[in-house]
């Protein structure tokens, strides 16, 4: 787990920097750098349940939020016929960096709810060995 938490710290950290010409920086900063966060305290076997419940519960929030909303991913699959998502983002779609912005967070959700698993896995291994 530890090469995976340094992957992801450094992925975290990178999308972080990136964010500096975002429309939202104050928003998607704090986020990645959340994210980051979590994953260096998983990389030091530190694991705080409430810190992860608090960062699962806004990015999942803000996810149902983007996927739900009038330009966000469900207006991208269903008036735009899921176009490519990769290509330059213009201010006349905004249903691409919304989407874009959901797939974000289904990643950093996925990393943190493995984070949660392996480590409290551990956890309750080392509470066994002690008895």
């Amino acid at each position: 787990m530890k090469i995976f938490n340094i992957i992801f710290i450094l992925y975290f950290l990178a999308c972080a920097a990136l964010q500096y010409n975002d429309p939202d920086p104050y928003v998607w900063i704090p986020i990645y750098l959340y994210a980051a966060f979590l994953c260096y305290q998983a990389f030091q076997k530190k694991y705080i349940r409430g810190l992860y419940y608090i960062g699962l519960a806004i990015y999942a929030v803000y996810a149902a939020f983007l996927f739900f909303d009038e330009t966000g991913v469900i207006n991208w699959i269903k008036r735009h016929q899921a176009e490519n998502i990769l290509q330059d983002t213009l201010a006349t779609k905004p249903w691409i960096e919304e989407t874009r912005e959901f797939l974000g967070l289904l990643i950093i959700i996925a990393v943190l709810l493995i984070n949660m698993w392996a480590l409290g896995k551990n956890g309750s291994k080392k509470k066994k060995k002690k008895k």
